[in-house]
Parts: C-alpha cells; structure tokens; sequence
C-alpha cells in the first residue's frame, strides 16, 4: 500500500510539472509611465482633432489642413485629403458691396419689469429686443444659411493703404451678414428693469452675465447678445466665419460691461482702478473669442451734427477712458445714426478728423433698405438696420420692410409686447 501512495504521488507530481510546464509565463504588469504617455497623447490627437473641426466648421480650411498635415500623429494626418474636398466645395462671395448688417441693443430678459409701464418702458418698447425674441431670431437666422462675417474679412486695406474688397469663402447656399451691439455698459438707468447688470468671467475665464431676477436673486449664464451668441456659435461653428461674432458699439460716461470705469464721472469711486482691470480683462476675454470693438463715442453725442470743438474734446475722452480697456479701434459706430455724411463719398474736416485718430470703417443706420455699403480709398462704409420694437411695429404695418430675408417677425415676435 505505502508503495502505491508513492506511485500515486510520482505520477501527481509529475502531472503537475507537465500542466506547469504548458501554461504560459505571466503577463508582465503594464508600465504606468508608458500608459500614461499613450493616455495623454491620445487626449492630445482628440484635442487636436477637435481644433481642426472647428476651423473646418468656420470655413477656415487653410488653417485645418495645415494643422492636420504638420502634426505627428498618422490619423490626422489622414484628415487632410477630407478637407482638401470640402475645401473644393466653397466659393468667393459673389456681392461683397452687398452684405447685410443687423445690430441690437441689450436684451430684456424680464419683459414684466421692462415694460411696467415706468419712465423708460416706452423706450424699451422702441429700441430693444426681448431675450425670447432674440434666441428666435438667432434660430432664424441659421435656419436661413447666415453666416457671421467681420467687415475686416471683407474688406481692408491693401500693400499701399488703399481699401479694398476681399474674398468671403463660402459654401453653396451660405450669406454672410454683420451683427453688432450698441450701448454694452449696461447704464444706470437701466438698474432693476429687468436687464442683465453685468458682463463677468467665470471660473473658467468665460464671459457670462450677471443678472439680478425680481426676486434679488444673483444668477450668471448668457443673459444678453454677445453671451447667447457665444453660446449659439458653440452649438452651431457654422454660423460664423473664421471666429467672427461682432461689433460691439462702446460708450464711457456711465464705464464699459457694468463697471463703472470712467474717471470723469466717478472720480471719488473707490472701485476705479478694479473695475478698470476687471472691465480690461473682460475685454481681452472678448477680443480673443472673436468680438471687435467699436467707438460709439464717449458720450453718446450726435457725431454728425454736433461742434467740432465737441467732437474732438469727447473723442480725446473716449480715448482716454474706454480705449486703455477696449484697446485700439479703427470701427466707429455713429450714435443715433448720425452720420458725418448723406450718401455722398467721404470728404471735408470731420472725416479727416476721424481718419486722422485712426478710424477707417464706418457704420449708420437706415432701416428701409436690405443693405447699403460704400467703399472710398481709405475708409469702408455701412448702414446697418436696427431690429427693435419699432422696426418691429414698421415691418408689420407694411412701411418699407427689410427684415423678411431675415425673420419672419410675426413668428419671433414676443407675446409679452401686447
């Protein structure tokens, strides 16, 4: 018996040295340092690859080839010869002498205490849109193929300082159009009548807005043109041209974005110099998402009519207080529309005055016509069309419409008007 325990024995053991030796050696442990290289270059190709969809979405495919093309990773190396098709597929602007220009004022967020009916309300009324009628228009406007542009795509200045039009690239089908703000200081007067209050940076370096409910409550999001638009753009890249957003028309007697910044006005303010920063980063913050600044001049003053002695003292001020946070310009936006000129070309005193404090683009207001532009040597110009309550009230009694290539106002017109 004990000698067939050891038989027994034998052949278990050297069963088991035969399975052993069949069995493969053990999977090393993977390197932490090389999973970590491969996670982290696999983030970067993805952000990568995000950054070239977007310049393809805003039809700068120059920009997303190139991209594709010098970087080190094989798949979006491969993404070149998609683009190189659709870049195939876009064609100049046939009209750039004839492109549109949209502009609004701050938006009522809180039509209920807009229009109570208060001092302003009939203002209101006239010159703004509600945020319900802006998203609509917004939607409108992309479902009708409008692309954002900036008027220095269109048109600048050549090799020897003359203007001249440039080439939009577009898809079959697409139109571009100019889109501009006046008034982004959200003024005094308007405190507690149901506007956003303030432009702000998140934690993230994003500019929101602050807006302040009837009930007092703080909330922060996209309140107002420049915040929705931003957000619609993120939603929809196709809807701006190479990153373009807008023109945003600057004052400086009540500050810039909400913060009371004007040195004149609130010289005893012992937020001066914070708010002059904070106003400062906000705008860099805006300028590096695709927003351009306009002069609207410091005061508001009708540019047109006005003394010269006036214009020059309020421009010496707009450069003095909203310049240093907005940077340089060369757009300037006339308040009220008051143009230096009827429709004949540029000439005389005040347009060698602003072409000498360095202004070469030029926008009006006409709201009965589509679009109206006008190219001397050196300086670009063009009207703009105000949608407000009162070209509102002008489409729907039939006085000269201009906005049905746009919006269709009976569908975004907000029932909080009647």
């Amino acid at each position: 018996m004990k000698n067939l325990r050891l038989v027994i024995s034998l052949g278990l053991a050297l069963g088991l040295a035969g399975c052993s030796a069949s069995q493969e050696p053990p999977t090393p442990a993977p390197d932490p340092a090389a999973v970590e290289k491969a996670e982290q270059e696999e983030a970067r190709v993805d952000g990568v690859r995000a950054e070239i969809n977007r310049l393809a979405d805003g039809y700068d495919y120059d920009a997303a080839i190139k991209l594709a093309k010098k970087d080190s990773a094989e798949q979006l190396n491969q993404m070149a010869s998609g683009l190189e098709e659709e870049k195939g597929q876009v064609s100049a602007w046939e009209e750039p002498n004839n492109i549109p220009h949209l502009f609004f004022h701050s938006l009522i967020v809180d039509p209920g205490r807009a229009f109570d009916e208060g001092s302003s309300s009939q203002g209101y009324a006239d010159y703004m849109v509600t945020q319900k009628e802006f998203a609509a228009i917004l939607d409108e406007l992309y479902a009708r193929d409008y692309v954002l542009v900036n008027p220095e795509d269109f048109a600048s200045l050549d090799g020897q300082g003359q203007m001249e039009y440039r080439d939009i690239m577009l898809p079959q089908g697409k139109k571009p159009v100019v889109l501009s703000i006046d008034d982004l200081s959200y003024y005094e007067y308007m405190e507690g009548d149901g506007f956003a209050s303030k432009l702000v940076l998140d934690k993230d370096g994003k500019v929101r807005n602050e807006y302040v409910d009837a009930e007092g409550k703080t909330q922060v999001g996209a309140f107002d043109v420049t915040t929705m638009v931003d957000d619609f753009i993120a939603e929809h890249p196709d809807f701006t041209y190479r990153d373009a957003r807008g023109l945003i028309a600057m004052t400086g007697y009540n500050g810039a974005f909400g913060y009371r910044t004007s040195a004149s006005q609130y010289p005893q303010s012992k937020t001066l110099e914070a708010d002059q920063k904070k106003a400062a980063e906000i705008a860099e913050a805006m300028k590096n998402s695709g927003w351009v600044f306009a002069s609207h001049s410091w005061g508001h003053i009708a540019t047109g009519t006005v003394s010269m002695d006036r214009l020059k003292r309020d421009t010496k001020l707009w450069k003095a207080e909203v310049e240093p946070i907005v940077g340089k310009t060369g757009h300037y936006i006339y308040p009220f529309g008051s143009d230096i000129a009827r429709i004949q070309r540029y000439a005389g005193e005040r347009y060698q005055f602003f072409k000498d404090q360095g202004f070469g683009y030029f926008y009006g207001v006409d709201g009965t016509t589509r679009t109206w532009m006008q190219q001397g040597d050196e300086y670009q110009r063009q009207m703009r069309i105000n949608v407000d309550g009162l070209q509102f009230a002008k489409e729907l009694r039939g006085d000269r419409p201009v906005l049905g290539s746009f919006v269709k106002v009976e569908d975004v017109i907000d029932p909080a008007r009647e």
